[in-house]
């Protein structure tokens, strides 16, 4: 999939790569400074999941072939799992069932959530080849420490995460809203788009 270079689909996406990741770190924050049940933190989280979406297709469409379809795939359910888990804090402020540590059907926010970090992992491995090693390294290591610093409720590390992936896409933002060409570009390969 591909977006045609400075169309309105292209810019949208483009302004994903630091939208996403600033709100969510907008609700780590919050998370850090009111506690992991505050109903704010987890509205702002449902937002940046949901903003996260776009973050992650602007990678796709700088993808092609099977990569581009598994990273789309792993990345709708990670989404899904991240909004789910924004919305599970909030009814935990309600005073609802943690769905966390509930059993049944309850369990299905689990493997949804890790699929999160996993999308960041494979975004990492599809921007390898015609990224900055350090973007693509940022990105990895990110993806790794994502869930340790999210399960283990670690609220430093979970900030400090998030300033990596800013710091990471919005060094992706910059080719992409200038429309650099890479060298695949001219051989025909595909890559910036």
């Amino acid at each position: 999939m591909r977006s045609v270079p400075g169309s309105p689909l292209d810019r949208l996406l483009t302004a994903f790569l630091i939208v996403g990741p600033v709100t969510y770190l907008l609700a780590d924050v919050l998370y850090a400074l009111r506690g992991w049940d505050d109903p704010t933190a987890a509205v702002v989280h449902v937002l940046g999941a949901v903003a996260y979406a776009f973050t992650l297709l602007r990678v796709v469409t700088w993808t092609e072939g099977v990569q581009a379809a598994i990273l789309l795939v792993v990345s709708v359910l990670g989404v899904a799992g991240n909004v789910a888990y924004g919305f599970n804090t909030i009814h935990v402020s309600l005073g609802d069932t943690d769905l966390v540590d509930a059993t049944g059907a309850a369990v299905l926010i689990k493997p949804l959530g890790l699929f999160f970090p996993l999308a960041l992992l494979l975004a990492a491995v599809a921007l390898r080849r015609d990224r900055p090693v350090w973007v693509v390294a940022t990105l990895a290591v990110a993806a790794v420490v994502w869930p340790v610093a999210h399960i283990a409720n670690i609220a430093w590390l979970a900030v400090l995460v998030n300033v990596a992936l800013i710091v990471a896409f919005r060094a992706l933002a910059v080719p992409a809203g200038r429309h650099e060409l890479l060298p695949q570009d001219a051989a025909g390969r595909g890559g910036v788009h």
